[in-house]
């Protein structure tokens, strides 16, 4: 049977719009059920990577990175890095198991390891694997600033930026498709500047995304690092010292994956009362 030129582009633009149905739908279910609250900043999140999925993974890479590259062999701060993360680790776990989160407790693997590299860096993985490298030692400076950073790296994971990050590739993905699709039938030039203006928005949104993160980070860090009995005042200086080292050169904020040196000083400083509160009620 031959079908007329009419018929075929019947059902094209049927099968297109089913198409289009479904993104909407998928991108609907996204948003209303898999939306959650980070605790203590109460920021609303959508996060459709389960923990089982990422993990193992996680745990894994860690491994991996740590047979790659050298530990450092200067015992005074290696043992540093791991009693601040014992300290602000545990913080973190009272607070989650005096709120109903003791499954969530569970599932976190707490590792703390200095690496020998002059980068100025510390990161942890979703689970609790943290690595600081040598040149970010003397940006801490003194305890309180290692359990400054240490209080950041670890709030990530707390606020499970990873997974995050991870649900809004995917959703950047559903809404590359859903752009295709409504300009399908439309000029070629039509497509370019539709997916032009989609590339740049979104490109901007996932860098103000990741601001966002840091930001929370910086502030769940300060009210951990208190909770572990450390100086909040400390926080802000990380990065008086981080400035000075940068000498204050950065692209605009806009364009970052990280807040400002300078906003993140004002942040921290304007918090610090804030977190102190927390800090406090968490700590009965």
């Amino acid at each position: 049977m031959t079908l007329s030129k009419k018929s075929v582009l019947l059902i094209n633009n049927n099968s297109q719009n089913k198409m289009k149905k479904i993104v909407v739908l998928l991108l609907t279910v996204i948003l209303f059920v898999e939306c959650s609250t980070v605790p203590i900043t109460g920021r609303k999140r959508v996060n459709i990577v389960s923990d089982s999925q990422v993990l193992p993974a996680s745990f894994a890479q860690y491994k991996g990175f740590l047979a790659e590259n050298k530990l450092s062999n200067n015992t005074t701060m290696s043992n540093q890095i791991k009693s601040v993360g014992k300290r602000i680790s545990a913080a973190v776990d009272r607070f989650m198991r005096a709120n109903n989160m003791s499954k969530e407790a569970n599932s976190y693997k707490w590792e703390f390891n200095l690496i020998e590299d002059k980068t100025v860096n510390a990161w942890c993985m979703p689970g609790g694997k943290v690595v600081f490298y040598t040149g970010i030692m003397p940006i801490c400076a003194n305890e309180n600033g290692v359990a400054a950073v240490m209080g950041h790296e670890v709030a990530h994971a707390f606020a499970k930026h990873g997974q995050e990050r991870m649900s809004q590739g995917r959703l950047q993905q559903f809404g590359g498709l859903a752009v295709a699709l409504g300009t399908s039938g439309k000029s070629a030039q039509a497509q370019q500047m539709w997916n032009t203006a989609f590339g740049v928005g979104s490109g901007l949104g996932m860098l103000k995304f990741s601001r966002t993160h840091e930001q929370e980070a910086d502030r769940l860090g300060l009210v951990f690092m208190i909770m572990a009995g450390y100086d909040g005042r400390e926080a802000a200086e990380v990065w008086v010292r981080m400035s000075q080292k940068s000498g204050g050169s950065g692209q605009p904020e806009i364009l970052s994956t990280h807040p400002s040196n300078a906003s993140r000083i004002k942040d921290l400083r304007a918090y610090l009362p804030t977190a102190k509160k927390y800090a406090a009620q968490y700590n009965r």
